[in-house]
């Protein structure tokens, strides 16, 4: 069946028309135009943590802008394309214009998707935790295979990623694993990962070899930035010191440099064992704090404000998506009904659908209860 390409770049036309409103090319070039004149005095540097804050503003805002100008040029090339194509009725021009529609639909898409992340947060890179749950060694195992799928979606994209603690379970997987994915947008995209996970299939680890259903928790935070105004006092911490052990209990540390870190008032703990000294640990350890600290805060705030408009909803449930690989083979999120028949290829990072969906998804919610 032919493609209608008159029909096909008018919506990307039409998306791409969303996509600027949203951005305002026009507010973001003052905006750039004033981060490069904070960015071009002399002295910047001697306040680093500012300058760290107005060059990455400054990249952040240039990336941002450079987007949308280069999608619209793809949009044209692929217009022009097509002409050429149609005037001189040539069949192998046309096959490639719709290759390249197809690539430039989904990238449009993606930024399309990236437009809609303009929560407080969003553009932050975000720390990942995952927790192995009910269901035992399967459970632990489940933990495994999910941390697997996050740092190869990250890898898919050519985001760098940090693993900064690691429990490992006494049979098999782990009982809980942190790691950072160091990109903007990271927390935008990865943050309607957040729930219980749960898992259905035949055990590996069952000699009856009987179906087992397991869960794990996923929890994505913002990470923390130097011009965030979260400070603990001393007295509020305590701090353990122990050595870093890999899996099995083999010690891999002959020195105590693993930091546990428990906010008493809260009674939150954070675990840091990858760094190489006990210093780099609680550094980390403070971060990571900090940045459930900081979400934390931000949770009682709106919770606050919706006790007070008489609109409480739970807005995410015990258990969002399913991974089904006996007696069929699915992948469904609960929350947004998406759907695949490829668990294989979701575990090995392919979770762009997911969380396309999730973004979409959560923005819908957030517009029915504002």
């Amino acid at each position: 069946m032919a493609v209608d390409f008159s029909q096909e770049l008018k919506e990307l036309h039409a998306t791409m028309d969303s996509v600027r409103e949203v951005t305002d090319l026009d507010t973001l070039a003052t905006r750039i135009a004033d981060l490069e004149k904070q960015a071009s005095v002399p002295n910047l540097w001697d306040d680093p943590d500012k300058a760290q804050v107005v060059t990455s503003a400054l990249s952040r805002a240039n990336s941002e802008r450079d987007r949308v100008l280069e999608m619209d040029a793809r949009i044209e090339d692929l217009e022009t394309l097509v002409e050429m194509a149609t005037e001189e009725a040539d069949q192998a021009t046309m096959d490639e214009a719709e290759r390249d529609l197809v690539k430039l639909k989904k990238a449009v898409g993606e930024l399309e998707v990236r437009t809609l992340l303009a929560g407080e947060y969003d553009e932050r890179e975000a720390v990942v935790t995952i927790r192995s749950g009910a269901g035992g060694v399967d459970a632990a195992d489940f933990a495994e295979m999910l941390m697997r799928m996050y740092l190869r979606w990250a890898e898919r994209h050519g985001y760098p990623t940090k693993v900064m603690d690691t429990s490992y379970a006494e049979e098999a997987g782990l009982k809980s694993a942190t790691f950072e994915v160091n990109v903007p947008y990271a927390f935008g995209h990865l943050g309607v990962e957040a729930g219980t996970h749960r898992l259905v299939r035949i055990s590996p680890f069952d000699n009856q070899g009987r179906r087992q259903t397991s869960f794990a928790a996923v929890e994505v935070i913002p990470l923390i930035e130097s011009d965030d105004s979260i400070e603990i006092p001393e007295n509020e911490l305590k701090v353990d010191v122990f050595r870093s052990s890999g899996p099995g209990g083999q010690s891999v540390n002959t020195t105590d440099s693993a930091v546990r870190m428990t906010h008493i008032p809260t009674g939150i703990i954070v675990s840091m064992q990858n760094e190489k000294s006990q210093i780099q640990n609680r550094a980390a350890a403070l971060r990571v704090l900090q940045s459930r600290l900081l979400l934390q805060r931000k949770a009682e705030e709106a919770a606050v404000k919706k006790e007070m408009a008489g609109d409480v909803k739970a807005s995410w449930g015990d258990q969002m998506r399913s991974y089904v690989l006996n007696p069929y083979q699915m992948v469904k999120d609960l929350r947004t009904d998406y759907e695949t028949g490829n668990p294989s290829a979701v575990f090995d990072g392919d979770i762009d659908g997911f969380i396309e969906a999730g973004i979409r998804w959560q923005i819908g919610q957030h517009k029915a209860n504002a």
